[in-house]
C-alpha cells in the first residue's frame, strides 16, 4: 500500500473537565469525525493501518527540556482542581489525567509514520493525532499543544535516518511559533507557515509572525511566514501562496522529507479561522507538495488529503480564481523579505512595470476590513459549500480506471504498475475514418491504428470511465488537432492544450474562449491572445520551474479546464523528469482528467514514466537547482505583464 494511516482511540481520552470557552473547541470529536468520514468514504480500508506507540522520554527530549517532560508526567496524578491551576499557567491550554499518555501517543504516531516512509514501507501517510503540537515550545505548553509532534518528528528523521533537508509546511490558521522558535537558526529545516495575522491583532499576537521574520543566524531565509491580514481568504489565495512563494523555494531547497502540520481551522466554516477555502483545496495543496474545529469541514478536508495521498484525482477547485488584494499584498511582502535568500524568487522578478495610463504604487497600505461573517453565517455558508461538494463527488465519482495507456507498439519494458490499464480497444472504424479525413497523415496504417486507440481512450476519459491516459502516436500535431476537436464536440466545455515541441496551433481553431493553447518551445515569448500563449523552451531546471509555477499552472487553474491535453511532439526537448513533473502538476486543474500524447520514440521509456506519475507516483528528481538565464526571466516577466489583466492567478503583487 502507498499510504499509511496512524490513529489510536486513546487519543480521544483527554477532554476539558471544567468550563472554559476558549478551550472547549479542542475536543475528541475532531478525531472521531475525521475517522468516521474516512471510513464512510472507503478511504481507511485503502490505507496501511499503523498502530502508534508512546514516544519515549528520550524522544521527547529531542525538542523538550527534561524538566518540562517531568512536569507533564506528573499531571497523571493530579486532581481536577490541581490540573486547572496548572493549566492556568499557560496560554490556552488544559490538562487532563490522560494528557501525558495522549500526547506521547501523538508524538509516537508521527515517529511511526516517519519511519514507515523513510524505510520504504509506504510512500506517504497521515497521522490523525491530538493533542496538536505546533505551538508547543521547549519548556511550555501553548495553544492546546503539549509536545511539538512535527518538530520531534523532524529531529527524529535527522538523527535516526540521517536526513539533511526537511521541509515543514504549516497550513493551520494560527502561526506555529513553537516550530519557528525550535528551528529558526537551523538551515537544515525549512519552515513555511501561513496564518491569520491581521497586523498582529490575532492570536498569538506575535511580532515574529510577520513576513519579515525570516530566521536567525545561519537559519536566515529558512523561516517563511505568510501572514493573512484579512479574513475570508479562499482557494485562489491559498493556491497563489503555494505557486508564488512556497513551491519555488521548496524546489530550490530540495527537501528529502516533507512534513505537513495539517490544521484545518483554515478551512471554510471554522469559527477560529473565518477563512473560505473549501475541502478540495487541501487535496490540491497535498498534490502540489507530494487541525480544525468545524467538524464537517475538518473531516471533509482530511478525506481530500487522504485521496490525494492515495493518488486519486481531486475535484476541481470551486469559486472565483482571483486572489484577494490583501492576499497579494501579503505575497508581495513575503517575496520581498525572502528574495535575498532564494534565487528562485529573484529570477521570477517583481511585479511587471505598469502599463501606460496606470498609476504606480505609492507605498500606502490598503484598509483592512474589520471582523468577518458571524459564526452562524459562516456555519451556514460552510454547510452549503460542503453539501455542494458532496453533490459534486456523487455526480463525478472517482473513475473505475485511474490511468490507461494506449501504445502503438506494446512494450513490456515500461514497468507499469499492475493497476495501469493497457488499453487494447479502439474506436469504431467508421468513426476513426471520419476523423482521419481531417489530416492526410492520419490515413496511413500506423497512424490510423493509433488514432482509433486515442479516440477510444479520450472517450473513456470524457465519459468518466478513465481518469487519465498516455498514448504513443505518430503525427502528434494531427493527433492533437483531432483530439481537441473531438473533446469540444463531445463533453468538454473548456480544453487546455499544453503543446511541447514543433506543434502549431490549428489556424482555423475558434477564438471562443473554449481552448487555452500554451506553446512551450515557441520561437519567442508572445501572448497572441489571452487564449494563445507561446513560451520558448526553458533552458535550465530553474527556468523550467519558473515557467511551470509562475505561468503554466496559474493559467491552468484560472482557465479551469474540463480536460488537459499535453502533447510532446517532434524535437520537444524536455528532459524526462521535467516532462513527468509537468504531467503530474497538470492533474490538478482539471480534476485529474489528463491525456498525454507522446510522439513515438521506439527507444524511449517516457510513456511509462508519464503513466506512473499520472497514476500518482512521485516524479523523478529534477537534479540540482540551476539559475534561469536572463533571457528566460525576461520572457516570463513579459508574458506575465501581458496576461495578468485577464488571468488574475498570475499576479504576485497587489495591482497599482
Amino acid at each position: 500500500m502507498r499510504t499509511a494511516l496512524v490513529y489510536h482511540e486513546d487519543m480521544t481520552a483527554a477532554r476539558l473537565l471544567w468550563e472554559d470557552p476558549e478551550c472547549e473547541i479542542e475536543r475528541p470529536e475532531r478525531l472521531t469525525a475525521a475517522l468516521r468520514r474516512l471510513q464512510q468514504g472507503g478511504l481507511e480500508q485503502r490505507c496501511l493501518q499503523l498502530a502508534p506507540r508512546e514516544a519515549s522520554e528520550a524522544e521527547l527530549g529531542l525538542v523538550h527540556s527534561p524538566e518540562y517532560v517531568s512536569l507533564l508526567r506528573g499531571t497523571q496524578a493530579l486532581d481536577t482542581q490541581e490540573l486547572r491551576a496548572l493549566s492556568g499557567q499557560y496560554d490556552a491550554v488544559y490538562f487532563h489525567p490522560s494528557t501525558f499518555h495522549c500526547a506521547r501517543l501523538a508524538v509516537g504516531a508521527a515517529l511511526q509514520l516517519v519511519d514507515a516512509v523513510l524505510m520504504g514501507a509506504v510512500h506517504n501517510g497521515l497521522a490523525l493525532v491530538r493533542p496538536p503540537g505546533h505551538h508547543s515550545q521547549r519548556a511550555a505548553a501553548n495553544g492546546f499543544c503539549v509536545f511539538n509532534n512535527v518538530a520531534i518528528a523532524a529531529r527524529h528523521a535527522q538523527q535516526k535516518h540521517g536526513l539533511q533537508r526537511i521541509l515543514i509546511v504549516d497550513w493551520d490558521v494560527h502561526h506555529g511559533q513553537g516550530i519557528q522558535y525550535i528551528f529558526e537558526d537551523d538551515p537544515s529545516v525549512l519552515y513555511f507557515s501561513w496564518h491569520r495575522y491581521e497586523h498582529g491583532r490575532f492570536w498569538p499576537y506575535l511580532r515574529e509572525s510577520d513576513a519579515d521574520a525570516v530566521g536567525q543566524g545561519k537559519g536566515r531565509g529558512f523561516t517563511v511566514n505568510l501572514p493573512w491580514n484579512q479574513v475570508g481568504m479562499g482557494n485562489a489565495d491559498y493556491l497563489a501562496a503555494f505557486l508564488h512563494v512556497l513551491l519555488p523555494v521548496a524546489f530550490e531547497f530540495d527537501p528529502e522529507l516533507v512534513l505537513v502540520s495539517a490544521g484545518f481551522d483554515s478551512a471554510i466554516g471554522d469559527p477560529e479561522g473565518q477563512m473560505q477555502a473549501t475541502p478540495e483545496c487541501f487535496g490540491h495543496l497535498t498534490q502540489l507538495l507530494q487541525g480544525g474545529y468545524h467538524l464537517e469541514s475538518l473531516s471533509q478536508s482530511v478525506c481530500m488529503v487522504v485521496r490525494a495521498l492515495l493518488g486519486d484525482p481531486v475535484p476541481p477547485l470551486s469559486g472565483p480564481m482571483e486572489p484577494h488584494r490583501s492576499a497579494l499584498e501579503s505575497i508581495q511582502s513575503v517575496r520581498a523579505a525572502q528574495a535575498p535568500h532564494w534565487t528562485s524568487l529573484q529570477q521570477q522578478g517583481s511585479a511587471p512595470t505598469p502599463r501606460p495610463g496606470t498609476c504606480s504604487a505609492d507605498g500606502r497600505t490598503s484598509l483592512v476590513l474589520p471582523g468577518g461573517p458571524t459564526f452562524k453565517a459562516a456555519e451556514a455558508q460552510a454547510s452549503a459549500v460542503l453539501s455542494s461538494l458532496l453533490g459534486q463527488l456523487h455526480l463525478h465519482p472517482t473513475p473505475p480506471v485511474r490511468t490507461a495507456v494506449a501504445l502503438t507498439v506494446p512494450d513490456a519494458a515500461l514497468g507499469l504498475p499492475p493497476a495501469v490499464l493497457h488499453q487494447e480497444g479502439s474506436a469504431p472504424q467508421e468513426e476513426t475514418r471520419a476523423w482521419a479525413r481531417l489530416h492526410e497523415a492520419l490515413a496511413q496504417d500506423t497512424a490510423f491504428t493509433a488514432l482509433g486507440k486515442v479516440l477510444h481512450l479520450l472517450k473513456g476519459i470524457l465519459d468518466g470511465q478513465v481518469s487519465s491516459g498516455v498514448a504513443t502516436t505518430p503525427a502528434a500535431a494531427a493527433m492533437l488537432d483531432v483530439a481537441l476537436r473531438c473533446s469540444l464536440s463531445h463533453r468538454a466545455q473548456r480544453v487546455l492544450c499544453v503543446a511541447v515541441g514543433q506543434l502549431d496551433r490549428p489556424p482555423d481553431l475558434a477564438n471562443d474562449g473554449r481552448t487555452l493553447w500554451l506553446d512551450i518551445r515557441g520561437k519567442e515569448a508572445a501572448a497572441l491572445s489571452p487564449f494563445h500563449v507561446s513560451m520558448p523552451l526553458p533552458g535550465t531546471t530553474g527556468a523550467f520551474l519558473s515557467c511551470v509555477l509562475a505561468l503554466v499552472l496559474p493559467l491552468a487553474y484560472g482557465f479551469r479546464p474540463d480536460l488537459v491535453l499535453m502533447v510532446l511532439g517532434p524535437a520537444q526537448g524536455l528532459q524526462e523528469p521535467h516532462a513527468a513533473l509537468l504531467a503530474a502538476l497538470l492533474r490538478g486543474p482539471a480534476g485529474g482528467r489528463v491525456l498525454v500524447l507522446v510522439e513515438q520514440e521506439p527507444t524511449s521509456q517516457l510513456a511509462g514514466i508519464l503513466a506512473r506519475v499520472l497514476h500518482g507516483d512521485a516524479p523523478p528528481s529534477l537534479g540540482p537547482f540551476s539559475t534561469a538565464p536572463p533571457e528566460d526571466t525576461q520572457a516570463l516577466l513579459y508574458l506575465r505583464g501581458q496576461l495578468e489583466a485577464q488571468w488574475k492567478m498570475l499576479q504576485v503583487a497587489a495591482p497599482s
